[in-house]
């Protein structure tokens, strides 16, 4: 599936505040994660509301993008409006 969401517009919005949110399991999370990104593993994507900013940005990933985009269609359904799907977290290229 083709993202027009690059790393570098996830940098842009990351360093204005925007939320880093892994969509991974938990095992994965505590494996390794980017820098600043708080968990919400797909299963509990439900739960959005109790842990994210609906008036901040949302930047997702997980390993290689399936996750990230069925989340962002649930947070959108869900009234999210700024939600960018960043797919691979080899994507993320921020210093």
């Amino acid at each position: 599936m083709f993202n027009s969401f690059s790393g570098d517009d996830a940098c842009k919005l990351l360093a204005n505040g925007a939320q880093l949110v892994d969509v991974r399991s938990t095992a994965e999370f505590a494996q390794g994660a980017l820098p600043n990104a708080v968990n919400l593993p797909l299963q509990s994507i439900m739960s959005a509301k109790n842990i994210l900013d609906e008036n901040k940005a949302i930047v997702l990933y997980c390993v290689s993008g399936a996750r990230s985009a069925t989340a962002k269609s649930y947070l959108l359904q869900m009234g999210f409006n700024n939600v960018n799907d960043l797919g691979s977290f080899k994507n993320y290229n921020c210093n």
